[in-house]
This record gives structure tokens, sequence and C-alpha cells, in this order.
């Protein structure tokens, strides 16, 4: 498979994005701010749902997300001071501003944690920055009811 590299400067692009990263997880450590540049990285071990479900072996491969235009980030349910606490990703976002193109990325995280990003546009990268290795997990969604 070739490596992921996606760019999302609307909703529609962002879902795309949402359903690469979907049960990737990453540390707490992994995530950065970069106020001065406006930009928000996340490091992160994806689950490669794009091979489909011809394959018998699964795959997860280190990405790196990127969010620009960020002017603000805050947190619910996650210890900035515990770094080496693992998250699992569910999905990313976007919740329109009272003056588009502004709004908030929220990334919703397992346990009914979120990180909200203040963003003055949607700008968002995705890329693979390393090989796949092979799992035999493949992340499981109870249906509630």
């Amino acid at each position: 498979m070739d490596s992921l590299k996606l760019m999302a400067l609307d909703e529609t692009d962002l879902a795309v994005i949402s359903a690469c990263l979907q049960d990737a997880v990453f540390k707490t450590g992994d995530t950065a701010f970069f106020g001065k540049d406006r930009s928000f990285t996340l490091e992160a071990n994806r689950f490669v749902w794009e091979e489909g479900k011809t394959k018998k072996t699964f795959e997860r491969r280190r990405a790196v997300l990127v969010i620009k235009q960020v002017d603000a980030v805050k947190s619910r349910g996650v210890d900035l001071k515990d770094t080496d606490k693992v998250h699992s990703l569910l999905a990313l976002q976007f919740l329109a501003g009272e003056e588009a193109p502004a709004g908030v990325i929220e990334l919703v995280l397992a346990g009914d944690a979120t990180i909200r990003l203040d963003v003055a546009c949607i700008e968002v990268q995705i890329a693979d920055i390393g090989g796949g290795w092979e799992t035999k997990f493949k992340p499981r969604h109870p249906v509630s009811g």
C-alpha cells in the first residue's frame, strides 16, 4: 500500500481524514500546540481501514496529523501531565462558528474525552510517516441500544 497523504479544506474533506484516523491510538505526549505557528500536531498509530475487508491480517501505520490556523486549544478528560496516557481517537468533527469559515475542530476520544481547537478555518493534513506493521486486532465498536 502507498503511504497516505491527504489535505482537508472543508467539512467533506475533514470527514475523509476522520475516517482514516478512526481508532488511531496516541499518547498525550504525542500532541503539541505551537502557538507562534498557530498549529497543532498529533502523532498516532492509525488503523489502516482503507485496505478493506479482503485481507486476513490487519495493519497499523505511524501518521502525523497537522491542524493549522489554530487560535486556541482546550481539552476535557485529558491530563496533560500524564504524557504516557494512551488515547483512542474516535472522530474529528467541525463545529461552525458564528463567522464562517471559523469554528472548532473537535477530536473526539474514547472515554468521553475531547480536544477542542478553535480555528480560523479548516486546514488539516495527514501523512503516514513510516512503514506499517501487522496487528491481529481489528477495532470493534459495540452497537448500543
